[in-house]
């Protein structure tokens, strides 16, 4: 989620990722060995109880936890896009991490630079999209998850309108505003989604003010892409709703949380290292999503009735099947200036999706600049 603008955009007009590739999933046997794989991650914020890191860092536990003797997992926090993260990630290889995972936008490059000098090292920049021979790219379709979302808020929401604290307007973040969107609208047709542009990813008092802003102006439900649990906070305070974003935030908000949408990082992360276990890790580029198990939607609040959660959850099973499409119209999906963006019947590709440079009709706001 720690991305520069600039690159990102240019990133995301420019590539598509593919699906999950086989040989992630390998499942062959991991032969013993006395010296365990040495594994690195590195972590662009401190290591808090919930957030982007938080999840990166259950990723980690779960490596460990599968894999046992056979691996040996550090990990760095709190560190520094740009000259900090070549440092760091340079001295995990010279110590010895032959397979070392970069989950920032930011680390991007400084992970191909020391991949260069380390070519018996394997790398794994996640949220990145350029490979190299020892240089995999990784990322999760994190829309498919605010869709489902959206579904929620619409069917929770008393006033039809719901809010969004966002970061920067990046393709990432505005594939989120508007599948959210068009989940809330298609069960609540009246919905609006009003979003507060804050052009940081982290910055607590900032994402509360605009929470409570949001609040002030008839806002019900919340949503968010930012980097901290403020707006949780600020929900609880206001006995308001919100949804919860890369992790379960109940701790935060036990009252207010309706739903989470989460980042699983643990099957992806197992596979790879048993990929250079056994000898089959291949570069590739993985955009996985619900099907794959890299987004969930879950850990209801106490204000959802069974019968939503079983809505939810139904919806989240039929995008695991391939049948629900944030992206696909049946009839013309247009832009909130009124332009045809999504064809009557047509589905979005991936490069479209990663390129997403409008807001959909329901949106409230412009995007930022």
């Amino acid at each position: 989620m720690f991305k520069n603008l600039a690159a990102t955009a240019v990133a995301a007009c420019c590539i598509s990722l593919a699906p999950l590739c086989a040989n992630s999933q390998t499942t062959k046997p991991v032969p013993a060995s006395a010296t365990p794989l040495k594994i690195g991650f590195v972590y662009v914020a401190p290591l808090t109880d919930a957030g982007w890191v938080r999840q990166h860092e259950e990723g980690r536990k779960a490596v460990q936890a599968a894999l046992g003797q056979r691996v040996k997992t550090t990990y760095v926090e709190d560190v520094a896009e740009g000259p900090d993260a070549e440092r760091v990630i340079r001295d995990l290889a010279q110590q010895g991490n032959t397979l070392i995972f970069t989950p920032s936008f930011g680390y991007m490059e400084p992970t191909l630079k020391v991949a260069q000098d380390f070519p018996n090292v394997k790398f794994e920049s996640i949220t990145g999209y350029k490979t190299a021979a020892n240089v995999a790219v990784a990322n999760a379709r994190y829309y498919e998850g605010r869709y489902l979302a959206g579904i929620l808020a619409g069917r929770m929401t008393q006033t039809h309108l719901a809010g969004y604290v966002a970061g920067f307007p990046i393709p990432e973040v505005l594939q989120g505003i508007n599948a959210f969107t068009l989940g809330m609208r298609s069960v609540d047709p009246k919905a609006e989604v009003k979003v507060v542009w804050l052009n940081a990813w982290f910055d607590p008092a900032r994402e509360r003010d605009a929470a409570m802003t949001l609040f002030n102006q008839n806002v019900d439900v919340v949503s968010f892409h930012t980097g901290s649990s403020a707006v949780m906070a600020a929900a609880q305070e206001r006995g308001k709703m919100a949804i919860a974003y890369h992790s379960d935030m109940r701790s935060v908000a036990p009252d207010a949380q309706i739903a989470a949408v989460t980042h699983r990082w643990g099957d992806y992360y197992t596979a790879r290292a048993r990929a250079v276990l056994d000898g089959s890790w291949k570069p590739g580029a993985v955009w996985g999503g619900v099907k794959e198990g890299m987004i969930r939607v879950g850990d209801f609040g106490p204000k959802v009735p069974k019968a939503v959660q079983t809505e939810v959850l139904n919806a989240q099973k039929a995008m695991a099947q391939g049948k629900l499409l944030p992206f696909k119209a049946r009839e013309a999906v247009r832009d909130n200036e009124g332009q045809v963006v999504i064809a009557p019947g047509e589905t979005l590709s991936d490069e479209k999706i990663l390129g997403m440079n409008w807001l959909v009709a329901g949106v409230q706001g412009k995007i930022s600049h």
